[in-house]
């Protein structure tokens, strides 16, 4: 078992998807974000049966950066319950977790 986790969220649009994905980069909370497409989604909302296209985004981190990352997901999102789902990578590439490592955990500047 790694310390790595896959964090899942939706979104309803591209834009939104892709400014997620630019912030949580750019505060240092994951390695990598992958945004997928429309997607569509079934649920049941409120007691109705709702679908929706939506984007999802995978997003790499570790458990270490998952509180912030949860925060930072609840808050910055449209949706009033967005979904913050964090599952285990129980191994991985040993060069793809060094890269992931190197990102999440970047060296002191000098």
């Amino acid at each position: 078992m790694t310390d790595k986790i896959v964090v899942l969220t939706t979104c309803g649009s591209a834009a939104e998807a892709e400014a997620l994905a630019r912030r949580v980069i750019g505060a240092g909370m994951a390695a990598c974000v992958n945004v997928i497409p429309q997607i569509r989604s079934f649920y049941k909302w409120k007691g109705v049966v709702e679908n929706a296209e939506e984007w999802q985004l995978v997003i790499k981190t570790s458990r270490e950066k998952f509180h912030e990352l949860r925060l930072l997901l609840e808050t910055a999102h449209s949706y009033e319950l967005p979904e913050v789902l964090a599952l285990p990578v129980v191994d991985g590439s040993p060069n793809y977790l060094a890269w992931m490592d190197g990102e999440l955990h970047p060296p002191e500047a000098a």
